[in-house]
């Protein structure tokens, strides 16, 4: 009777997750700016395919170095972690776009969110390809109902991306993000390395630098997004995400800082999906 009973529950439970349950799929854009084909994977709320006339806020969530943009889901299980969530009605249902931005091996594949030579990617993204997943998919497409966040790299991209638009986003949630970068001599030297290129353009696009040097009227615009900034507290990468926020602190911006248990890897970022997806939905309309 007792495993009948587990067995039952089990069931029952399966058959309300499935009621919430979304849909993953892949896509592709042939880039002019960036002359390559980058593919994105897209998540699509349940009821997408019947409620037609309905659109959605959207998240642009991205990745890290050397990954590409199945990382999320392959590593971070992003779809079940959406699913519960919006079950629970701890999230909206929203579209989740998870850009392609790098692979392996990262000393001759290409890495990076921002601008380097022969490689524009900052302008591929704002320039084609926002413009054609939020045609192609129903998505509101206004600052009030896009937000971004990222691991990494993807962290610090998407704190970079809200810096220098912050018209375009109402909320960031950066994960352990990679927010400056130590450059020496050796590494401006390399210009064979595209690891070393990215590297050095972290460090070109520094978010602590950007704050530092901000005057008062871009210290207004970024007042306009909401801010979440997330790093675990044996993270190689905390010193960077410390002192991000005590620029952010000083400049008068809010911005919400959390330290908990972990280092860099997957486990400290599946956790943080189920704290940035609630921030995220919380801000989308504001």
């Amino acid at each position: 009777m007792r495993k009948k009973l587990v067995l039952l529950a089990s069931v029952l439970l399966m058959g309300l997750g499935s009621g919430h349950a979304g849909r993953l799929v892949t896509d592709s854009l042939q880039s002019q700016v960036l002359g390559a084909v980058r593919h994105y994977n897209v998540y699509l709320p349940n009821g997408y395919e019947k409620e037609t006339d309905r659109q959605y806020p959207v998240l642009y969530l991205l990745h890290g170095l050397s990954d590409t943009h199945t990382g999320w889901e392959k590593n971070g299980r992003m779809k079940i972690v959406i699913d519960e969530l919006i079950g629970s009605g701890e999230c909206v249902p929203m579209i989740v776009i998870m850009p392609e931005a790098g692979g392996q091996p990262t000393s001759t594949v290409w890495n990076g969110y921002f601008n380097m030579e022969g490689w524009p990617y900052e302008r591929f993204f704002f320039e084609e390809f926002l413009p054609h997943v939020e045609k192609k998919y129903r998505i509101i497409g206004d600052k009030e109902h896009r937000a971004v966040s990222g691991l990494s790299m993807g962290g610090g991209g998407s704190v970079v991306y809200c810096q220098r638009h912050p018209e375009m986003f109402s909320s960031c949630y950066a994960l352990s993000g990679w927010l400056d970068q130590a450059v020496s001599d050796e590494m401006r030297k390399n210009t064979t390395s595209k690891h070393a290129i990215v590297s050095c353009s972290v460090h070109d696009h520094s978010a602590i630098e950007f704050l530092r040097k901000a005057d008062d009227a871009t210290k207004q615009k970024l007042r306009t997004v909401r801010w979440f900034i997330d790093c675990g507290d044996d993270d190689f990468l905390l010193e960077f995400n410390e002192d991000f926020h005590r620029e952010m602190r000083r400049a008068g911006i809010p911005c919400e800082f959390r330290v908990r248990n972990g280092v860099h890897n997957w486990e400290y970022w599946h956790t943080g999906l189920r704290w940035s997806l609630p921030f995220v939905s919380r801000n989308f309309g504001k």
